[in-house]
């Protein structure tokens, strides 16, 4: 284990096509992750998008894949199964939704996601005969008075 206290998010291209992560502004959250290739996400289907980069989180982090705002808003266009396990080596691929009406068509070099690495613990497993009780107790979905 390093002593070295930079927060680095390492990465290597895996062809051409593939675009460096950059973020749109100093204190952005999220890193902007670019299509390697074209795609369209047909109306109310799903695509995997390939960025063609490989990623080296920093120690103690994950990687959350999450949607970008405009797309989001202006398109309907959201982003599904979003964890980057700190061991994983391969191309980072983002699974995009497309909720609407027309089919989304994507170029190299758009922005489709953003990646934002976020700290993680690891806590010991201890399995137990009882919980203890809370006055919510199992009240769940709808309990909070939101409708």
């Amino acid at each position: 284990m390093t002593t070295d206290k930079r927060s680095i998010l390492a990465y290597s291209k895996l062809s051409i096509n593939a675009h460096s992560p950059s973020k749109s502004s100093m204190f952005a959250a999220g890193y902007d992750l670019k299509s390697a290739h074209t795609y369209t996400v047909e109306a109310h289907g799903k695509k995997l998008i390939k960025t063609d980069l490989q990623i080296k989180l920093p120690l103690g982090t994950y990687g959350r894949i999450a949607p970008r705002s405009g797309l989001a808003s202006k398109n309907f266009i959201d982003v599904g199964a979003g964890v980057i396990d700190g061991d994983y080596r391969g191309n980072i691929a983002i699974l995009l939704f497309n909720h609407s009406d027309v089919p989304f068509n994507i170029n190299p070099g758009d922005r489709v996601a953003q990646l934002i690495w976020e700290k993680i613990t690891y806590p010991e497993l201890e399995e137990l005969m009882d919980l203890d009780e809370t006055d919510r107790g199992e009240c769940g979905f709808g309990s909070s008075g939101i409708k």
